[in-house]
C-alpha cells in the first residue's frame, strides 16, 4: 500500500482527524490541520496537536489577513521553517510567534480554492522536501473526505 492509500484508508476507516494524526506523525511540527477559506476568515475544519492538547481557541478561526495561508493560496504552496528570520513575513502579526509553517492548498472537485493544509509550530522546524511533497498528494484526496460522514467533523455553511 503507497502513502496515498495508507491515507485514504486511514479516513475511511477513523476519519480525517485520525488520518491527520497519522500524517503529523510523520514530521516534527506540533500541529497539523485543514483550514478552510471563508473569505475574510481561515476556519479549522480538523486540527491535530501532537501534545495532545485541546485546540486553542485562537487557531479555531484566523482572520485571512493574519493567516500564513494567505501565502499558501497566493503561492500555491509555502514553506518557512523560521518565520522570525523570513524576509517575506517582515510586518506579518505571526511572524516570530508561530515559527514554522509549511502549508499547500486544498481544492475542491471543481478546482476551486477550498483551503490549506498546513503543519505549523512555535519552533523552529524544517520540513523535508519529501514530507512537502506528501502533503501535495494528500491535500488532493482531502476534499473527499470533507463531504463524508467518516471525516467526523460538520462543515460550516459558506
Amino acid at each position: 500500500m503507497n502513502e496515498i492509500q495508507w491515507f485514504v484508508r486511514a479516513c475511511q476507516i477513523e476519519g480525517l482527524e485520525a488520518a491527520l494524526r497519522e500524517l503529523n506523525a510523520r514530521v516534527p511540527h506540533r500541529f497539523t490541520g485543514v483550514y478552510r477559506f471563508e473569505g475574510d476568515l481561515m476556519r479549522s475544519l480538523a486540527l491535530v496537536d501532537k501534545a495532545g492538547e485541546a485546540r486553542p481557541e485562537h487557531l479555531a478561526a484566523v482572520p485571512f489577513k493574519d493567516s500564513f495561508c494567505q501565502y499558501v493560496l497566493r503561492e500555491g504552496g509555502f514553506q518557512s521553517g523560521d518565520t522570525g528570520a523570513d524576509r517575506r513575513l517582515d510586518g506579518h502579526v505571526y511572524q516570530g510567534v508561530v515559527l514554522s509553517y509549511h502549508g499547500v492548498p486544498v481544492l475542491d472537485d471543481a478546482g476551486q480554492l477550498f483551503g490549506s493544509l498546513c503543519h505549523f509550530d512555535q519552533d523552529s522546524k524544517e520540513l523535508s522536501d519529501g514530507e512537502f511533497a506528501m502533503m501535495q498528494r494528500v491535500a488532493r484526496v482531502i476534499p473527499a473526505f470533507l463531504r463524508s460522514r467518516s471525516a467526523g467533523i460538520a462543515l460550516p455553511a459558506a
